[in-house]
C-alpha cells in the first residue's frame, strides 16, 4: 500500500509540485500520464461530435499545448486530481487555442506523443451510442482505464515470474471480479492444490489488485487523502453508466 513517504514521488504530485510543469522529471511524468490517459479525452471529443481525424488532431494539439504552454500552473483549483485538471485545461484549449493549433500543419513544430489513434477509434466504435454524454463517457473511460492498467500490472507481476505462477494467475483471474464460472474445487484440481488453498490465493490476489489500484490512482492525485474519494467517484461513474 502507498505510504506517505512514497506518495510524494508519484507522477502527478511531481508535476503539480512544479509551478508550471517545468523540469525534466516533471515533463517526463506529465508525458507518461498523457500517454496513459489519452483515450478518455479522445472518446470525449468524439462524443462531442468531432470526426475521427478531427478528434485525433485535437487531442494531439491539446497535448502539445499542455507540454509547451505551462497549463499546469493555470489550473490551481483543479491541480489536486489529474482527471479534473485535464478537463479544465481541455476547456481552456478548446475555447482559446484550438483555432490557432489547427492553423499549423499537422506535425509542424509541435510535440507529438506516440498515440495509437487507429486503436482508439476501434475502441470508440465499441462504445454504447446512447445514454452517455461526453463528460459521463469521459468519466467512465477514465475509470475503466485505471482498472485496465491495474489488471495489466497485476498480470505482468505474475507472468514475469515462473510458468507455474503465470498459470496460477490465469486460473484465478476470473475470481477477481467475484465468483468465477469454474468452482474452487475444480481450479484446485487444475493447479494441484486444495480448495482451501485456492480460496486463500484468490483472497491474496484480490488484495494485491486493490493495492495496485490504490497505487495507480495515487499517480493521478497530488494528495494521499484524495485516493479514497477518487476511488468512490470512479466507482460511481461506472455504476452510473451501467
Amino acid at each position: 500500500m502507498t505510504d506517505a513517504r512514497r506518495f510524494h514521488t508519484t507522477r502527478w504530485s511531481l508535476v503539480a509540485a512544479a509551478s508550471s510543469g517545468e523540469g525534466a522529471q516533471a515533463r517526463a511524468a506529465l508525458e507518461e500520464l498523457c500517454a496513459a490517459y489519452w483515450y478518455p479525452l479522445y472518446a470525449f471529443q468524439r462524443r462531442r461530435g468531432s470526426g475521427a481525424d478531427e478528434a485525433s488532431d485535437f487531442v494531439q494539439g491539446f497535448f502539445a499545448a499542455l507540454l509547451e504552454k505551462g497549463y499546469v500552473g493555470q489550473a490551481d483549483k483543479e491541480r489536486g486530481r489529474f482527471r479534473s485538471f485535464l478537463m479544465t485545461a481541455l476547456r481552456h484549449f478548446a475555447s482559446k487555442e484550438w483555432a490557432k493549433a489547427r492553423a499549423l500543419k499537422r506535425g509542424g513544430g509541435q510535440v507529438h506523443l506516440s498515440l495509437d489513434f487507429e486503436d482508439g477509434e476501434r475502441r470508440y466504435q465499441l462504445e454504447p451510442e446512447g445514454g452517455l454524454g461526453a463528460e459521463a463517457l469521459f468519466e467512465r473511460r477514465w475509470a475503466l482505464t485505471l482498472l485496465d492498467r491495474t489488471l495489466a500490472r497485476l498480470a505482468e507481476e505474475h507472468r514475469s515470474g515462473s510458468p507455474a505462477k503465470a498459470e496460477r494467475f490465469e486460473a484465478l483471474r476470473p475470481f477477481l471480479a467475484g465468483a468465477g464460472e469454474v468452482p474452487y474445487r475444480d481450479v484446485g484440481l487444475q493447479l494441484g492444490i486444495s480448495e482451501t488453498a485456492v480460496k486463500v490465493a484468490v483472497h491474496r490476489l484480490r488484495a494485491r489488485y486493490r493495492d495496485l489500484l490504490r497505487d495507480e490512482i495515487a499517480q493521478t492525485v497530488s494528495d494521499e487523502a484524495q485516493v479514497d474519494e477518487e476511488i468512490r467517484r470512479l466507482m460511481d461513474a461506472l455504476r452510473g453508466a451501467s
